[in-house]
Formats: structure tokens, C-alpha cells, sequence
């Protein structure tokens, strides 16, 4: 083997252990990058889960202050009637005495 051949040898040994060197730090990549990825799909399902369970609570809350609001009114309504039926006791008592 000549010397020139032993030089294209050695570069090319050097490059080969140059590109296992890169295959193994991508392998170490892929694996940090796997882990990484498998980690935020389970938090992205942990949050759907939440914002699912939340807005049921939301839908909930808003049907129970709807319902409030209206025995609300109801009860508000009750009294403005029983207010008037007084007042109008009143002016009757009043015709009549």
C-alpha cells in the first residue's frame, strides 16, 4: 500500500468514526426528543380532559344561575303582587270607612 493510499485510509477511517460519533448522538437526540414529545401528548390529554370537565362545570353553573335568576324573579314578583294586593286593601278600607 502506498502512502498516498494509507492517507485516503486514515481520512476515511477518521470520517467513519466521525459519522458514527453523529449517529449515535442522533440516536440520543431521537430518544431525549421521543421522550420529550410522548411527555407533552400526555399533559396535552391531561389539559383536554380538564378543559372538558371545566366546561361541564361552566355549562352547569350557567344553567344554575339561570334557574336562580329565575326563582329570583319569581320570588321578587310575589312580593310586588302582595305589595300592590296591600295598597289596594288599603285604598278599599279607606272607600269603605
Amino acid at each position: 500500500m502506498t502512502d498516498e493510499e494509507k492517507k485516503q485510509l486514515a481520512v476515511l477511517e477518521a470520517r467513519m468514526r466521525q459519522l458514527m460519533f453523529l449517529h449515535d448522538e442522533l440516536k440520543r437526540q431521537n430518544t431525549t426528543l421521543t421522550q420529550a414529545l410522548a411527555e407533552k401528548e400526555e399533559t396535552l390529554q391531561k389539559l383536554q380532559k380538564d378543559y372538558t370537565n371545566l366546561e361541564a362545570n361552566y355549562t352547569d353553573l350557567k344553567q344554575a344561575r339561570i334557574i336562580s335568576i329565575h326563582d329570583a324573579d319569581v320570588e321578587g314578583t310575589k312580593q310586588r303582587l302582595s305589595k300592590l294586593v296591600r295598597e289596594i286593601d288599603k285604598c278599599l278600607a279607606l272607600l269603605n270607612g
